[in-house]
């Protein structure tokens, strides 16, 4: 008797394990094609802008590029501090305005380095990314202690870029793009587990819609960051 009155329990504990992992399943998939997407919209944007001289001379050859350059900032900061308030619509609309001010900002790169070199370390990212992210995602061990050994390093990182961007030391950068892969290798697996993490204490539509767009905003950062640190290293400027 006792083994039929518990049968129902273990039933039902199985059924809401199995509900909670498709629906991490559904919810790591949105944030990755919301990820995926904003890439390739900055993506496109930078390209075109590169090849449309009367556009790119008009952002980069007066004041308004230090707009284009800071914009992405802001809008960092406003969904860092309003994620919680705003509608998940909201969110994205934001997510997508982001990533497109990214590709207006990012589109010197096409300028400074071969097509090909840039297509090279882009797919070397998009690997070494998708590598660490599964990772993150099916390691059973905590990185949470590596978070603030990273995060200190992302603020050296911001401190050492803003002091090259007077003395234009090429050591210097040398040194900051090294450790630059090294943190962003590491952000893209805390972060992907910091997003299993979350998704689990959080259920109802509206707040995992926002969840989403978050996450897909800190895998989004994590993989152009990585992404200019090796175009640093590996990328071949034009002549």
């Amino acid at each position: 008797m006792a083994f039929e009155t518990n049968r129902p329990t273990w039933a039902g504990a199985a059924t809401t394990v199995s509900t909670i992992d498709v629906g991490l399943r559904q919810h790591m998939l949105r944030v990755y094609n919301y990820m995926a997407s904003g890439t390739l919209l900055t993506g496109i944007i930078a390209y075109v802008v590169a090849n449309t001289p009367s556009v790119f001379n008009a952002i980069f050859g007066t004041p308004l590029a230090w707009v284009v350059m800071l914009a992405p900032l802001g809008f960092v900061l406003f969904l860092s501090f309003r994620i919680d308030k705003i509608k998940a619509s909201t969110a994205q609309a934001l997510f997508w305005a982001y990533a497109a001010t990214m590709g207006l900002s990012m589109a010197t790169i096409f300028v400074a380095f071969t097509g090909a070199s840039v297509a090279r370390v882009f797919f070397i990212t998009a690997g070494t990314f998708a590598a660490m992210s599964l990772y993150g995602y099916t390691t059973r061990r905590s990185l949470a202690n590596i978070g603030s050994f990273l995060f200190m390093g992302l603020i050296g990182i911001v401190i050492a870029g803003l002091v090259n961007m007077f003395i234009h030391s090429t050591q210097l950068q040398m040194i900051i793009s090294v450790v630059g892969v090294l943190v962003f290798v590491g952000l893209t697996a805390w972060d992907t587990q910091r997003i299993k993490e979350e998704y689990s204490e959080f259920h109802d539509r509206e707040t995992s819609g926002k969840l989403a767009i978050w996450g897909a905003l800190r895998l989004y950062l994590d993989f152009i960051n990585l992404f200019m640190m090796l175009l640093q290293l590996l990328g071949q400027r034009r002549d």
